[in-house]
């Protein structure tokens, strides 16, 4: 089950944390990963650990809020099965205290991104007679979340999207959902809490790990599984789909 072979897989901000586990996890399957990331530095971990496991990739340097970079950087790849639309930025801030220019680069990568990579993926994906997207959202769609003013405004464009997207093209094979994390545990945590907490890290990350319920933070690993079976053949009958995957974040927190 889950398997990939024969299949070609573009994965955006493939470099660390959620893309890199999900990079490593399609190539294990059996897929061509294509890792597309600001810089070829970014990747190299990623792509070293997918090819000294056998599996097939390549690189992409690719600013995925520049249109024309990422038409050429799909061109490049061709004609393709899935697209994992997954570069993101974060940002703190509420209405009054997020600043104009950060308002705008959260809305360049995060929402004008995805739009460039379906732009440009979806002729791509029709050349392969249809597909899989996978987007990633945010519980930030869903619920409010404290100091997250201009990251919800742009996941909840990404939920939105997705159901645009799996709306226009389910007669043309490509279906496309979207995953909505809690917090997970990657670099982006631990320069977070070094940056901002670097007197008391262990008391800060356990409080981090309890806002979920069930008492942890995700793990990397545990998206991609998510990711994995979504792009499968297993998950054919699923399309316009949000999947909060939280520790019970959504539902618990009350």
């Amino acid at each position: 089950m889950f398997k990939l072979n024969n299949k070609k897989a573009v994965v955006t901000g493939g470099g660390s944390g959620i893309g890199r586990a999900i990079a490593v996890l399609l190539a294990k399957q059996g897929a061509e990963v294509f890792i597309f990331e600001i810089s070829e530095e970014n990747a190299a971990d990623t792509l070293a650990e997918i090819t000294e496991n056998g599996g097939k990739a390549a690189v992409k340097v690719c600013d995925v809020a520049s249109q024309e970079a990422v038409i050429n950087a799909f061109e490049a790849v061709g004609a393709l099965d899935i697209l994992v639309n997954n570069a993101g930025i974060a940002h703190i801030g509420k209405a009054d205290t997020t600043p104009e220019e950060d308002f705008d680069r959260i809305m360049r990568v995060n929402v004008k991104g995805v739009y460039n990579c379906l732009y440009a993926a979806i002729p791509q994906l029709l050349k392969a007679n249809g597909g899989v997207i996978i987007n990633m959202a945010s519980i930030a769609a869903h619920v409010g979340l404290p100091d997250r003013f201009a990251y919800s405004t742009a996941k909840g464009a990404v939920k939105a999207m997705t159901l645009s997207v799996a709306k226009d093209y389910i007669g043309e094979n490509i279906r496309c959902n979207s995953i909505s994390p809690a917090r997970v545990h990657t670099p982006f945590v631990d320069g977070f809490l070094q940056k901002n907490y670097p007197d008391n890290i262990p008391e800060m990350f356990d409080k981090l790990s309890k806002t979920q319920p069930i008492g942890r933070m995700a793990k990397p690993d545990e998206i991609a599984a998510l990711a994995l079976y979504l792009c499968s053949d297993e998950a054919s009958f699923i399309t316009g789909v949000d999947y909060p995957i939280d520790g019970g974040f959504i539902t618990l927190n009350n």
